[in-house]
């Protein structure tokens, strides 16, 4: 059986349509669930995303940064949920956006993408800029254990155009390269705003994965992914957080609807349960 990140990835987006849902307990979005900003209200509001919409979404991407600012009581709830997301079927990418050089490198990837490990994950976010070179590590790791990398490319935070815009294209290649000969896709995949005005760099010799966030509060909807990446015929995830996360009560419905719009403007299949 093919196990590489790629042919998991291919298998959710297949059979639960294409969103990754942001799992982001931030202070203001505790509150606004009625609990507590304590490691128990950070476990409450973590089990409720998984038990809503761990059967539906393809993907689910915890922001670590919420659950690291708990220390060992937050990383705490952070393994169990990458366990809970395992056991409900969805494939986790962990946002971590780490980024940096020789042994440092091998550590994160270690602690991030081993098998085995408590915080193993599916997949991670990764910053290039110091050199996509400095990437190897995570991504040899991420090859040998069958896991995934998305390195940022074109982020959906406007601070970032002018930067990015310089570098993109260097960024784009050198997946591609990673991904060369890999199926149905390699486990390199870029982090492409679904806020972009347009798509400047082209993506045809990727043959990677890309993570598209910015649904929802931060203005893109699912015609806008259908615009912007018209031409990308590689695994498209698009990312939506807060405008899912609002309301405890709606969390599912709005998941499924973002999901079944972005299906639909994609021309994807959804064979996910309600």
């Amino acid at each position: 059986m093919n196990d590489t990140f790629g042919a998991r990835l291919r298998a959710r987006l297949d059979a639960r349509g294409p969103l990754c849902v942001g799992l982001d307990p931030s202070p203001a979005l505790l509150h606004a669930w009625g609990l507590d900003d304590s490691p128990a209200g950070l476990e409450r509001f973590s089990r409720t995303v998984v038990d809503e919409v761990g059967d539906v979404a393809a993907v689910v991407k915890p922001q670590s940064a919420f659950f690291e600012r708990w220390g060992s009581r937050g990383i705490a709830v952070l393994e169990r949920t990458i366990a809970d997301l395992r056991e409900a079927g969805t494939l986790v990418l962990l946002d971590v956006k780490r980024g940096d050089i020789g042994s440092t490198m091998a550590a994160y990837a270690e602690a991030y993408l081993d098998r085995g490990g408590p915080l193993a994950a599916d997949a991670v976010t990764l910053s290039p800029y110091l050199g996509f070179g400095s990437l190897e590590g995570a991504i040899t790791s991420a090859m040998v254990n069958d896991a995934g990398v998305f390195v940022l490319a074109r982020t959906s935070n406007p601070e970032a155009a002018t930067l990015q815009r310089h570098v993109a294209g260097q960024v784009i290649a050198a997946a591609a390269a990673a991904n060369a000969g890999h199926t149905p896709f390699g486990p390199v995949g870029l982090v492409m705003g679904a806020t972009l005005p347009a798509l400047d760099d082209s993506l045809d010799d990727l043959n990677g994965p890309i993570l598209a966030p910015g649904l929802g509060v931060q203005g893109a909807t699912p015609a806008d992914v259908a615009r912007v990446f018209a031409s990308v015929r590689h695994a498209l995830v698009p990312s939506v957080s807060r405008a899912v996360l609002a309301d405890p009560k709606e969390l599912r419905s709005r998941t499924l609807d973002y999901r079944d719009e972005c299906a639909a403007r994609l021309g994807a299949k959804v064979a996910a349960q309600k």
